[in-house]
């Protein structure tokens, strides 16, 4: 039976689902994607929590805004949304993407390119929404994919865009979707979707210089210019034509300048030092030791622990790397007609990023008893604990400090084309694209990468000497044996067709009108990973020169969406996303939504998604490989809990940098998620906004490199992660990509924007965006035990039980300040037993500035005025220890000024 109230009834709605029975249309009313939608009308007003408390007032323009194809009214809007504007985070200091992405609660981790020292990844900084992978982000340029970033490391962002791609002095705005599993962009999006929103069109000019240092001894320091100019009225003469260029740069940052970047505090559980030494560790028939053993192991980057000499790469490492980001974005518009545009859009973007770690190690050398260094022949003395028997080599580990420091580079560039169509015909809002994306990278070596055999050759000699300083001729022989250039170059590409369309269809129950919108896109995605031959002959690079690889895959995907208010309080939304996979075949996914106003002062809305994805290219593909492992452990079975057992060498099994397989996986399947989100939202004075926005999220499959730490930590669960030699002694790990079983997360969004009145001293203005999480439950294996990451390091990191970003702000005429408090909870370090908790970490941000005259724009401030160090951590999961930098910022307090003048 229909129910039939005054104003309301279902029949037109069930004709409609029997017309559009593609669309399903019963809602769970149950959700809210957290986040806040931003007034645009007033640059200087603080920010609503949601913009769709105010009464709906009558526009002339309808917007279409991010995370629904139907343009409507932008008062009406109910789409849950956070907007940062990236003028305002200018004045305040934010000179990348990437730094920008930081000042969002909800993505968890830094992923910042100090990430690639030691690892793979380009040079990229990533999204992490959640903090269930950036892989589960997905990140938009005006409203369009990019292409991945075609290297991920050991990370979790095999299928994520590198933000450092993305122009930022193009960027009018960045609107942020939380609630995920987009039926528009993608059911990809499990953690949300950031849409980077460049500027539309300009008729002036400007030009930006800027820079910043640290008040601190040593690098880090940046500089960065931008310029842009446009040309054309759209209206007057039918065409607008605009161009951005960006330049930034930063130098690198060493690990001895900074006193809280160390790699030893055994009373704290930290020993992130190698048995891989200069002098080299020896060994023989189980008896270990080191020349300098009874000198307590005097000599540089040298710590004595179990008769050996470990060795500590701090003097080497970068906390942050050398980077130089250039950029341009141009875009033409012309009008073909009243209502019909056409747009052509190119970007280009191009990072140079360039790392240093220690010297290289080689490890399972072999010393004979006829070199003139083998120890007792009189260069190098004896063992004094043990006999050695000369005619029976020793077993060598040796760190090639003759070489150098081992640094490279790699040279990230993206680009893409966009030709669209939009405008009105027939009472429908189209927009019809194709765009084509391309990401390379080219990874070479520049110093200190010697060839293997080369250095084995010398060895067996007699020529080199793994115990002291090089003979004239051992130098020139290992600087001859140096290589350099490009040892891997990997490209992905991604081309595509997309369109859609939108319109109103009717006031169906009186209530205003409903909106339809259909849309469908094609994308062809490939990607390839080659190596240059002499890369084999580099141990520490782990590349096998064969190991080559190439994948494709095309994806056919159709949406429509429906928006029907039924009362006038009360709208009911549904849409649904069909996507056929060349590889892995066909889902179909909904979205339902709902949005009610009971009271003019609040807003409660929800929904509820299905999510959907297929493993990217790069995750399926990527060349196997065996590298060293991040961090530094205990062979469990040779060296159990850091204590020597029979058969064991504690220069071999102990506090190692152990050999990692890590790479592609085929067999992975699918990630499947579920996404409910609550919302509400409180206006009860004009200049006052509070939201609590909940969330929960279910994903299955879930892929991510399998953590290098739970092999070690949780041996007797994964025995079949390790592969041993003949003798017993580890020869290497297994962790690569896997489906690491189910991750179930919630929790809750809070904001709340305060503009106080008027006042003869200036505006004021308070805003506080926070992200509280509840629950992080996860699987390391399919059917597995879960294990809680919330304020609890786990796995390869932790869940912050609450961040958040607290800004008060003062205009007065052409005068402004700002001072933001940037937080995150503290929380239960990596091992527990030896200390206890990381601390809080809480930094404070000054900015002032004055426009003259309406040309030029001044401003100078502080990051981080207090001068906080990151708390203390014994991670091992990253080259830079003592901290982690994934949470942390490791510059200090840090000075900027900006001017922008506008011509």
């Amino acid at each position: 039976m229909l129910m039939n109230t005054p104003r309301f009834t279902l029949k037109p709605l069930v004709a409609t689902i029997s017309r559009h029975r593609f669309v399903p249309f019963y809602l769970v009313a149950m959700g809210m994607g957290a986040g806040t939608v931003q007034a645009a009308e007033d640059d200087n007003a603080a920010v609503p929590a949601a913009a769709a408390v105010v009464a709906p007032t009558t526009q002339l323009q309808r917007v279409e805004v991010t995370g629904s194809a139907i343009r409507r009214v932008d008062a009406e809007t109910a789409v849950p949304i956070t907007i940062l504007k990236a003028d305002e985070l200018r004045k305040q200091g934010v000179t990348t993407t990437a730094e920008l992405v930081q000042r969002i609660t909800g993505s968890q981790s830094l992923n910042n390119s100090a990430g690639s020292v030691g690892a793979a990844t380009g040079g990229a900084s990533f999204a992490d929404m959640r903090g269930i992978g950036a892989n589960k982000t997905l990140v938009l340029l005006n409203g369009r994919r990019l292409a991945n970033n075609a290297l991920s490391g050991t990370n979790s962002a095999g299928g994520a865009v590198d933000l450092n791609m993305i122009p930022f002095a193009a960027i009018e705005r960045v609107e942020v979707l939380r609630d995920g599993a987009s039926a528009l962009y993608g059911t990809d999006a499990i953690g949300g979707v950031i849409n980077f929103i460049t500027k539309k069109s300009m008729t002036d000019g400007q030009l930006t210089l800027g820079g910043e240092t640290s008040t601190h001894s040593g690098g880090g320091a940046t500089k960065d210019m931008s310029a842009s100019w446009g040309y054309g009225d759209l209206e007057e003469d039918r065409f607008n034509v605009l161009g951005v260029f960006n330049y930034n740069k930063q130098q690198n940052l060493d690990a001895n300048d900074r006193s809280f970047a160390r790699d030893y505090d055994p009373g704290r559980g930290l020993d992130q030092t190698s048995g891989t030494a200069f002098p080299g560790n020896y060994s023989q028939n189980g008896n270990a030791t080191n020349p300098l053993a009874n000198s307590n192991c005097n000599g540089p980057n040298l710590v004595a622990r179990d008769g050996l000499c470990r060795f500590s790469t701090r003097e080497f490492i970068d906390l942050l790397p050398q980077t130089e980001k250039t950029s341009f974005f141009g875009k033409t518009t012309g009008k073909l007609a009243d209502d019909h545009n056409v747009n052509l859009e190119y970007f280009w973007s191009r990072n140079n990023n360039a790392t240093a770690v220690g010297p290289a190690p080689l490890t399972g050398l072999s010393l004979d008893g006829s070199s003139p260094y083998y120890p007792g022949n009189g260069i190098t003395p004896g063992p004094t604990g043990f006999a050695l028997d000369p005619t029976q080599p020793v077993d060598v580990n040796w760190r090639e400090t003759a070489a150098g420091p081992r640094e490279s580079k790699d040279q990230n560039t993206s680009q893409r084309f966009l030709l669209s169509f939009d405008g009105l015909v027939g009472g429908w809002d189209y927009n019809v694209g194709a765009s084509y994306n391309q990401n390379k990278i080219v990874s070479s070596v520049t110093n200190g990468y010697v060839s293997d055999q080369a250095m084995i050759a010398g060895l067996a000699s007699g020529l080199l000497n793994p115990f002291g300083a090089q003979s004239a001729a051992g130098q020139q022989y290992i600087d001859d044996a140096a290589y350099h250039g490009a040892y891997s170059t990997a490209v992905g590409r991604v081309a595509g067709f997309d369109g859609r369309i939108s319109r109103e269809i009717g006031d169906w129950f009186g209530a205003g009108p409903s909106g339809l919108a259909l849309g469908g896109e094609y994308r062809k995605e490939k990607f390839h990973q080659d190596f240059s031959p002499f890369a084999g002959d580099i141990q520490s690079l782990g590349i096998d020169p064969n190991g080559s690889v190439e994948g494709d895959r095309s994806v056919k995907a159709a949406y429509a969406e429906i928006n029907v208010p039924v009362l006038d309080s009360l709208e009911l939304s549904a849409a649904v996303r069909h996507d056929k996979y060349s590889d892995f075949g066909s889902t179909t996914n909904p979205k339902y939504s709902f949005r009610y106003q009971p009271l003019k002062e609040l807003v409660v809305r929800g929904a509820y998604s299905e999510g959907f994805r297929a493993p990217s290219l790069y995750e399926l593909y990527s060349p196997r490989s065996i590298t060293f492992t991040q961090g530094f452990y205990n062979d469990p079975v040779l060296c159990t809990g850091g204590v020597v057992q029979p058969g064991g060498n504690g220069g071999r099994d102990c506090g190692q940098q152990f050999l990692n397989q890590i790479g592609g996986n085929e067999d992975l399947a699918p990630e499947k998620a579920r996404n409910v989100t609550l919302g509400f939202v409180y206006q009860p004075v004009n200049n006052l906004s509070v939201g609590l926005d909940f969330w929960w999220i279910h994903i299955s499959n879930q892929i991510q490199p399998f953590p290098e730490s739970t092999v070690f930590d949780q041996a007797g669960s994964y025995p079949d992660r390790f592969v041993r030699n003949a003798d017993g002694t580890l020869n290497y790990i297994v962790t690569g990509n896997a489906n690491l079983g189910i991750v179930e997360t919630n929790g809750v969004d809070v904001s709340l924007d305060y503009r106080f009145p008027n006042t003869p001293y200036g505006q004021f203005g308070l805003g506080l965006q926070g992200t509280y999480v509840d629950e992080y439950d996860f699987q390391s294996t399919i059917k597995g035990p879960f294990t809680d990451k919330v304020g609890d390091f786990r796995g390869d990191g932790v869940i912050a039980r609450w961040k958040h970003n607290l800004t008060g702000s003062w205009t007065f005429g052409a005068a402004r300040a700002s001072l933001t408090n940037r937080f995150t909870t503290g929380y239960n370090d990596y091992d527990r037993d030896t200390h206890a908790t990381v601390a809080s970490y809480s930094v404070w941000d000054l900015s002032a500035g004055y426009t003259f005259d309406k040309v030029l724009d001044v401003d100078a401030g502080m990051k981080n005025m207090f001068d906080r160090n990151p708390p203390f951590s014994n991670q091992a999961y990253n080259f830079q220890s003592g901290y982690d930098p994934r949470y942390t910022d490791p510059l200090g307090r840090t000075l900027f000024a900006r001017m922008t003048y506008h011509f």
